[in-house]
């Protein structure tokens, strides 16, 4: 009886691990998925990446804050909230200029997506103005473009498809059970419409979470399964460990245990095959097998230099020196061969890293 069910099991799982496209996933089936043997969770992540992706290729992205702090959500990860004092200082939204230099700067670095980030409920007219320029600018250097404004209401996620934005970052966070005690200012239902209003407007949509808050296990089923059966599963999928701020309610959470970290990244990427598995905020604080591990679980993309909005992340330099030790390369897009050679990172054991980022918790 003992084998008949094994044999059951597995015949299930494997139906599981196939990489097929669905939207209909179970809170069952996904922890059956991220509770397998974890080196049967890791071959069949990586056998499904290498079904749609190169596997020795990670997509890079460079993330600035063009707004920062004051912010009235009230996010307990989060220090740009103005609900609590984590000695944020406020800034004024960037000026164009500034941007598009920042932007050559990650792009001249290998940059192949430019993502900017304002800390905002929702933006102003006035302000969407300048941040359509932005977009525009950017685009029109042949970078990606990414922007991360809060809510969104039809009309503007139309105004942003038109400037040429590509992608719209809006995290889910959490499962809907466990985000009233995370945040309350804004409901699930508010996320969630945002990210059909992206969708209706032909934008590509990335949104994942972020797990190490305190949640329970299910939790983080429950958010794979709000990511995998939206109508289109999200092209790019960010995954984020907590990075505990003091002076957040969240300042003094435990850490997340690595290995339930990595669970993640692999059921993230058998769940959602076709979507890009970024490996996002928390790396600073893993060490290079863990990441390493991340990247053969399917994790496939990155927030490439020094700050994550205002949060440390691994020097650039850092990253080229792992990625040519794995045998990994940055993904190219729409480059021709002169371009590729003249944007290629070169890596240098005792070059100090190039700053890629606007620290906007500094004065002008």
């Amino acid at each position: 009886m003992s084998n008949q069910n094994n044999g059951q099991t597995l015949t299930s799982l494997e139906k599981l691990n196939s990489g097929q496209v669905r939207h209909d996933w179970t809170l069952a089936e996904v922890e059956a998925i991220y509770n397998q043997p974890f080196n049967d969770l890791l071959f069949a992540a990586q056998n499904i990446h290498r079904q749609h992706f190169n596997p020795n290729q990670v997509q890079t992205s460079t993330l600035l804050s063009i707004k920062t702090g004051a912010c009235p959500e009230d996010c307990a990860y989060c220090p740009q909230s103005g609900h609590y004092n984590t000695g944020l200082s406020k800034e004024q939204l960037m000026a164009v200029e500034e941007v598009i230099s920042k932007a050559q700067q990650a792009k001249k670095n290998g940059a192949t997506r430019f993502c900017m980030g304002a800390a905002w409920r929702s933006p102003r007219e006035k302000d969407l103005d300048v941040v359509l320029e932005m977009v525009r600018q950017v685009k029109d250097m042949g970078l990606e473009t990414c922007v991360t404004l809060g809510m969104l209401t039809d009309e503007q996620a139309q105004k942003l498809a038109e400037a040429g934005l590509d992608y719209y970052n809006h995290n889910l966070d959490t499962s809907p059970e466990y985000y009233q005690q995370i945040i309350t200012t804004r409901t699930y239902k508010n996320r969630l419409d945002t990210l059909q209003n992206v969708r209706d407007a032909g934008i590509n949509v990335c949104s994942g979470g972020i797990i190490g808050m305190g949640e329970e296990t299910n939790d983080r089923y429950g958010l794979l399964q709000q990511l995998a059966n939206m109508p289109e599963h999200p092209q790019s999928v960010p995954i984020n460990m907590l990075v505990a701020v003091e002076g957040t309610p969240l300042g003094d959470v435990e850490k997340l245990d690595s290995i339930e970290f990595v669970r993640m990244i692999a059921t993230a990427r058998i769940m959602m095959p076709q979507s890009y598995v970024r490996l996002s905020a928390g790396r600073e604080d893993m060490n290079e097998e863990t990441q390493t591990l991340c990247y053969l679980a399917g994790a496939n993309s990155i927030f490439y230099g020094e700050k994550l909005l205002t949060t440390a992340n691994p020097e650039a330099e850092a990253d080229m020196l792992l990625f040519k030790r794995l045998g990994i390369e940055p993904e190219r897009r729409d480059m021709d061969s002169e371009e590729l050679a003249d944007e290629t990172p070169k890596v240098e054991e005792q070059q100090p890293a190039k700053p890629l980022f606007y620290d906007a918790t500094k004065t002008h």
